[in-house]
């Protein structure tokens, strides 16, 4: 698996178009647009040399978009996505309530809600465990995590806690 930097988006683009351009290259596993950037994940090197190849400032609705390898930190990481964060919170803050739980490999608020990277799948569970459902600034987080099988993991491991409500 090759993760892909897409920058300079245009605000029109969506995550179908997205996927949909880089699926001419090989198997897309994930496709996530922020804002005016995004990440592919794309089955293997060679289609992600392709796609690199061919969709760097490839025009899409009048704009030429950026493509290149991502610089990601770890592999190993888990991605989770966490909801109902408050308009005033910054990234610092939220990687900081994370990080009483291990290392966090990268943060990021969209809106209302962020994408939050731990380094390790069993520092998420217990970040997991320790702040789903809690309040935070004012508001109550939930959480799922972004790769199914990484999110059935942590299903099975919240039932095995004996949580009653373990849909993620």
């Amino acid at each position: 698996m090759v993760k892909l930097f897409i920058g300079n988006l245009p605000r029109e683009a969506t995550e179908q178009e997205i996927r949909s351009l880089f699926e001419q290259y090989g198997k897309v596993l994930e496709c996530d647009i922020i804002k005016n950037y995004g990440f592919v994940h794309i089955e293997d090197k060679t289609a992600a040399e392709d796609a690199i190849r061919n969709l760097h400032h490839y025009k899409l609705h009048g704009v030429n978009i950026n493509v290149e390898a991502s610089k990601n930190k770890s592999k190993a990481s888990t991605k989770l996505h966490v909801g109902n964060i408050s308009p005033t919170c910054t990234n610092q803050e939220l990687r900081a309530k994370f990080e009483e739980y291990g290392p966090v490999i990268e943060c990021d608020i969209v809106k209302d809600y962020a994408f939050v990277h731990m380094e390790r799948a069993e520092d998420a569970v217990e970040a997991i465990r320790g702040l789903d459902n809690t309040e935070f600034q004012g508001e109550s987080l939930f959480w799922s995590a972004q790769y199914k099988a990484v999110r059935n993991e942590l299903v099975e491991k919240r039932k095995a806690l004996g949580w009653k409500d373990f849909a993620g």
